[in-house]
């Protein structure tokens, strides 16, 4: 009966349904269609504003860079003045995004809390509203925000980290859906100025130009030659805008390269690696949602170009398959390409079932902002307001008086959370660290170390090469539950905050 019977009919109706035309069918009596797209877009804006600024409320800071980028603008110091560095160690590779808040800081003389809550908001809002311009139902917006950073919690985190790689993401969104826009053209002057632009932007805040290599394959996978070509034209071209800003140009591009190298290369278990450069184990809900897109696509009719034809699908299947080697491939390339490619096709949707005037868009984009706004703030598991009982050491602590490392001194550490947030709460304290934002920036000797320490789970034996380059200003970090004397008697301890001990060579009489 199904067969026969009952799903032709459903798919007739969806079929008469969607070919109808409901900008002309539509009446409406209140005179409130002339202003229905102002007030959706209007909400999409509001919403996306309040979004951070609620998690905000709940005290959260980010876990990493942000924390590290605000106090590196307070300190007015460079990285070989904070952290022990490789001897071949060069340049900066965000030094657009750290001259930015540096600047903001001189002319604000706000606290580095301050500089991370404005790079949470406005990073998020930034690219929150960037597929505003390109639809003409921002309802679509709200719907892909709700399936992806709503249901899917880690990438609302994700989004929320206030790190310069949501400019690559809002580069590469906003590109997607240029292109989109005028893919039935040729590129023009203007289209590969705007193209170029944008990425010399990314390169210069964010330092990682290499990864453009995979929108220009997305879209020679498509067959979209032109702007393939285009798009690659405007890589190079931007890539060395970026750097040519930097005032370093071939070093800066040439540094960037070493580094993701070297990140690469010594790193011989996961284990020393950061979270975001391990392999994903697979993400099986973007899949979900792309045979949602295809389910539509069938039952809608829209008139979309087939996904082989378009870039973003090809971008989003390159990223999901890469990710299996690095998950921040999915996270910064695949995700953003597939959240362009659901917009696209749930604005065509929504275009041939609701006309633009009808003042029912204003009920569902009210509807869908509260449940976008009510997913992404819900503290569930207290994934916002864990952070508020950070605990991290403090130069002004009396506790700790002789126990923090003196003028030049060092903390060797193995956990770069300790890192983030002791250099967060001490931007100007004269001592450096041995783990910062990338392990593979120690010197070599270093690295051994810390390597052998986290591959041995803290066997006291890893430990004693840095115990044996100690001085007297220096201080060993460990988390421990009880004292480390048992294991580790060469050192005096001191409890200090949290499962933290420090430990310094014994004074001399």
């Amino acid at each position: 009966m199904l067969r026969n019977g009952l799903c032709p009919t459903i798919l007739a109706h969806i079929g008469r349904t969607v070919s109808s035309n409901p900008e002309t069918t539509v009446v409406d009596p209140s005179g409130i269609g002339r202003y229905v797209r102002l007030l959706v877009s209007t909400a999409v804006l509001v919403v996306v504003l309040l979004i951070p600024l609620k998690i905000i409320g709940e005290g959260f800071l980010p876990p990493d860079d942000a924390l590290a980028d605000s106090a590196l603008a307070v300190s007015g110091k460079q990285w070989p003045d904070i952290l022990v560095l490789r001897s071949d160690y060069a340049i900066d590779n965000h030094i657009g995004w750290h001259a930015l808040l540096r600047r903001l800081y001189l002319w604000t003389r706000c606290r580095d809390e301050s500089l991370v809550l404005f790079s949470m908001s406005a990073l998020f809002a930034l690219v929150g509203w960037s597929a505003l311009p390109w639809l003409k139902r921002p309802e679509a917006w709200l719907i892909t925000l709700t399936l992806v950073l709503g249901v899917q919690a880690p990438f609302m985190r994700r989004f929320m980290m206030g790190r310069p790689f949501l400019w690559s993401i809002l580069a590469l969104v906003t590109i997607l859906f240029f292109c989109q826009a005028r893919q039935s053209s040729r590129p023009t002057k203007w289209s590969i100025a705007a193209m170029t632009g944008l990425i010399a932007l990314a390169v210069l805040l964010h330092g990682v130009w290499y990864f453009w290599a995979l929108p220009v394959a997305a879209f020679f996978l498509a067959r979209q030659f032109r702007w393939g070509a285009a798009l690659a034209g405007c890589w190079i071209a931007g890539a060395m805008l970026g750097a040519i800003f930097t005032g370093h140009p071939l070093v800066y591009l040439l540094e960037a390269w070493r580094q993701a190298w070297n990140v690469i290369g010594l790193h011989a278990t996961q284990s020393t690696l950061a979270t975001e450069l391990r392999p994903t184990a697979g993400n099986w809900f973007p899949l979900l949602l792309t045979g949602g897109l295809v389910v539509l696509r069938q039952l809608a009719n829209l008139p979309a170009r087939p996904l082989s034809a378009q870039p973003a699908f090809w971008l989003a299947c390159l990223g999901w398959v890469l990710g299996f080697r690095a998950e921040r491939l999915w996270d910064d390339w695949g995700l953003p390409a597939l959240m362009v490619l659901m917009a696209l096709d749930l604005d065509l949707f929504l275009q041939t079932r609701l006309a633009a005037g009808a003042p029912k868009r204003l009920a569902l984009a009210a509807g869908l902002a509260l449940t976008l706004f009510l997913t992404t703030t819900s503290d569930a598991d207290s994934r916002w307001s864990a952070s508020v009982n950070t605990e991290s050491l403090a130069a002004d602590d009396p506790n700790l008086a002789g126990w923090l490392p003196g003028p030049g001194g060092i903390f060797y550490e193995t956990d770069m959370e300790f890192f983030y947030h002791t250099f967060f709460r001490n931007p100007t304290a004269p001592w450096r660290y041995t783990a910062g934002f990338e392990p593979a920036f120690m010197p070599a000797d270093d690295f051994a170390a810390y390597r052998q320490i986290l591959i041995n789970e803290d066997n006291p034996e890893s430990y004693r090469p840095w115990i044996k380059k100690m001085r007297p200003q220096d201080r060993l970090v460990l988390s421990a539950r009880a004292n480390p004397v048992s294991f580790l008697p060469e050192l005096e301890w001191k409890y200090a905050v949290g499962t933290l001990w420090l430990g310094r060579l014994p004074h001399k009489d």
